[in-house]
């Protein structure tokens, strides 16, 4: 089978500034140099013409280049900003929602140089960078059904997409009640192309960031490795930091267990001896009591470092500033929860009586969560919507527990105590965890198979 290509939305909008920085073809002409196309009734209006879509070819496949002016980057977060971006490959312009599209074609493995340079550090040790570009190549994979009609060889190795019952919106899914508001948020597919250049997808900035020799290095090494499990793909998501145990699928996206992200402990054990497997998985987190102790302490794992030689591997420099993502504190004045709470979610519940937890997974990671106001009572989740709600941002994990303070006669509580385990869902790869992994001499395989549990590492293509 040859390397599939995929295409990667860059830039939306009305119109579109690029120079081809080489000769590039399009409909037998040669073009090269600046060029503008605009959205013109419902086409794209280029030098004089209309055209329902456009596409420039490189001359040279791996050499040619061309830049995008203006792309937004960090969509919605505090550093969002515009920047000029190039790229390798071929360039397709598309009318899609009233506006263009700008799309860059790039073979696979290129793509992965600019994501794997993205997600991880130019220190990362080569076994860490080996895992995590096969855990990229496999989620792109496993989620791009639109592959499967420019590759059918492809179509065996997907996963089975379930149909989805509830109410759908984009990445939002719903179960609701009167009494309880289940949500859950998940990468839609894109119908134009196959994913975006955005945090949303996979941060991909084609050339514009310099690669390293050492992630291509990781790239060529696992050249077409996927994980699979029964033939099939693996849905091979991360994380940060697990805070110690994996949490599975179901607890926070929707109710399907997948047999290779199950629980397990991130583990090391006496005597500094290093070691890997189920063991000690008597605990039992989705029991209250079991899932305060363990949030508590601060049991040993893979991932309980504040090696700052480590961190830097897997945490951008603001990442930085914080060692607390193991075992973690946050508090609360009544105000401040309770303003929080009503701008965060919509709904004002007064003031804050209590927080109940209702259900956790198998990391401790709460993924139904009872407030208590004075106005209303409701039940939410899952574990995102639980850490959107209860942060200006996103609190680290769900995976905490809450003490009360400076309760009054009336029994409102003035302060709110949020003790936490770990950093993002818990699912599937620790960063973290596989960082200190690669730095104590396991190799990339072995880092897959720990958090991956019974999956297979095979080769989908030379």
């Amino acid at each position: 089978m040859e390397e599939p290509k995929v295409q990667v939305g860059i830039l939306f909008a009305s119109q579109i500034e690029f120079v081809l920085l080489s000769t590039y073809h399009i409909n037998g002409i040669e073009v090269s140099g600046k060029h503008v196309v605009k959205y013109d009734k419902g086409r794209i209006l280029w030098n004089g013409h209309r055209y329902d879509e456009l596409l420039f070819e490189p001359q040279h496949e791996f050499t040619d280049a061309f830049e995008l002016w203006n792309v937004t980057i960090g969509i919605n977060f505090h550093w969002e900003r515009k920047e000029n971006q190039r790229f390798q490959g071929a360039l397709k312009i598309i009318v899609d929602d009233g506006k263009l599209t700008g799309i860059n074609i790039i073979n696979i493995e290129d793509y992965l140089i600019s994501v794997i340079s993205s997600e991880m550090s130019a220190t990362a040790s080569l076994e860490l960078l080996k895992a995590h570009a096969v855990i990229s190549r496999s989620w792109l994979l496993a989620n791009l059904k639109e592959l499967t009609m420019r590759y059918p060889q492809l179509a065996p190795h997907f996963k089975a997409f379930p149909h989805h019952t509830m109410k759908h919106s984009a990445t939002n899914y719903q179960l609701l009640t009167a009494n309880c508001q289940l949500k859950w948020y998940d990468r839609e597919e894109h119908t134009r192309f196959d994913v975006c250049a955005d945090d949303h997808c996979q941060r991909y900035q084609g050339i514009t960031r310099a690669s390293t020799g050492i992630v291509k290095q990781a790239i060529a090494a696992t050249r077409g490795q996927v994980l699979t499990y029964e033939g099939k793909i693996c849905d091979a998501r991360f994380s940060k930091c697990c805070g110690g145990i994996f949490e599975e699928f179901q607890y926070c996206w929707e109710d399907l267990k997948y047999p290779y992200l199950v629980k397990q402990r991130d583990y090391r054990v006496k005597n500094e001896e290093w070691r890997i497997g189920n063991e000690d998985l008597r605990i039992d987190l989705t029991q209250e009591t079991e899932a305060e102790h363990w949030i508590r302490t601060s049991p040993e794992a893979f991932c309980n470092t504040t090696d700052k030689k480590i961190l830097s591997q897997v945490l951008n420099n603001y990442d930085q500033e914080t060692t607390d993502f193991y075992r973690w504190k946050v508090e609360y004045t009544q105000d401040e929860l309770s303003t929080l709470i009503l701008k965060r979610s919509g709904i004002d519940y007064g003031q804050i009586i209590d927080l109940i937890p209702i259900a956790r997974g198998t990391s401790g990671r709460l993924w139904k969560l009872k407030i208590v106001g004075t106005k209303k009572i409701l039940t939410i989740g899952k574990e995102l919507e639980i850490r959107r709600t209860l942060s200006s941002s996103h609190l680290y994990s769900s995976a905490f527990v809450i003490d009360k303070e400076e309760i009054s006669s009336e029994g409102i509580p003035g302060r709110f105590i949020l003790t936490g385990a770990g950093w993002g869902h818990g699912v599937g790869l620790c960063q973290i965890g596989a960082a200190v992994m690669g730095e104590k001499g396991f190799k990339y395989d072995t880092i897959l198979l720990h958090y991956y549990t019974g999956a297979s590492i095979d080769k989908l293509y030379e």
